[in-house]
């Protein structure tokens, strides 16, 4: 059977693989390839690990019948056709992804960027800083999306004492259903936290952003796409909002040109959020737990429908 790993892995997990895998099994990977010999490979590939590029898929390999995401999302392939089993990562990245949503909202309300800033100048302004200075738990939170990362947010910020809600269209679980119901939410909500996936093309418009409360705080682990970035840039320059959290943006990398790198109100942290020391071992782990379900004729876990985006 021809596996065809797109993820990049360094030689510690690859050999991990090598090892895991039955002798059958004949294993490729992307970054050994020449330029030449990656298409023939994906040609040929009958289980695939990654998230190879969209337009390789013009021509879907024949004999495709099991793919394993290494994303929670995958809303790039909605208009995939492919026959063959696949899955995605599940609630995998959901707790770092909370985790540094939490983290940059608190950063933000406890001066922490400033203060790292005095730091390299060796400045001492505590005095000065502590009136500025806010608290999170006081905070009335709205979590757009109750999926696994949206869920994890609400957790945690609960755990800081936070009145949180969650909004999704179908999800019972949610607070919130329509949008008409946000609009209605916004100015009363101290924090918007964006988890949504890339298909809510456009939903932080100016029509949200006008209506959050002055003075209020938006954070985006979401897909870039979901935010309207110049209508956030706008509500940032005129004061409508106290700042941005923004793990994600439209375009990755940030263009050095965008504003949002000069911005003392504006904290970027370079989609990492999904990041971790066991991030590679978590996708192998993955990886080799559903290709064995898969070899067994049994369910695999976090099957998606690419074409229905869940």
């Amino acid at each position: 059977m021809n596996l065809f790993i797109y993820t990049s892995l360094d030689t510690n997990h690859r050999n991990i693989l090598r090892q895991q895998l039955p002798p059958e099994c004949n294993l490729v990977f992307r970054t050994e390839l020449s330029p030449a010999e990656v298409e023939k490979a994906f040609q040929a590939a009958e289980v695939i690990m990654g998230n190879p590029p969209v337009d390789w898929f013009a021509q879907v390999p024949p004999k495709l019948v099991f793919w394993q995401l290494d994303s929670a999302g995958f809303d790039q392939y909605q208009n995939v056709k492919v026959s063959a089993l696949t899955a995605n990562m599940g609630d995998f990245f959901a707790r770092p992804c909370a985790e540094t949503m939490v983290g940059g909202i608190l950063a933000f309300y406890r001066g922490i960027p400033e203060l790292v800033k005095r730091q390299t100048t060796k400045e001492w302004r505590g005095n000065q800083i502590r009136p500025q200075l806010d608290l999170l738990g006081t905070k009335k939170v709205m979590v757009l999306g109750a999926g696994t990362i949206g869920m994890a947010c609400k957790q945690m910020l609960k755990g800081f004492g936070c009145e949180v809600k969650t909004t999704a269209r179908r999800n019972p679980e949610a607070d919130i259903h329509s949008f008409e119901e946000i609009l209605k939410n916004l100015p009363y909500t101290d924090v918007v936290v964006n988890t949504l996936p890339g298909a809510a093309d456009k939903f932080v418009k100016e029509e949200f952003l006008q209506a959050m409360k002055p003075g209020s705080l938006y954070a985006s682990v979401g897909r870039g796409s979901t935010t309207d970035e110049q209508a956030l840039l706008v509500a940032l320059q005129a004061g409508k909002l106290a700042g941005a959290v923004l793990d994600v943006t439209e375009q990755e990398p940030l263009p050095a040109s965008s504003p949002f790198w000069e911005m003392e109100n504006v904290l970027l942290t370079q989609h990492t959020g999904g990041g971790y020391f066991a991030e590679e071992a978590g996708k192998i782990n993955q990886f080799l737990k559903n290709f064995t379900l898969f070899r067994n004729g049994e369910p695999i876990t976090d099957q998606v429908n690419l074409a229905q985006g869940y």
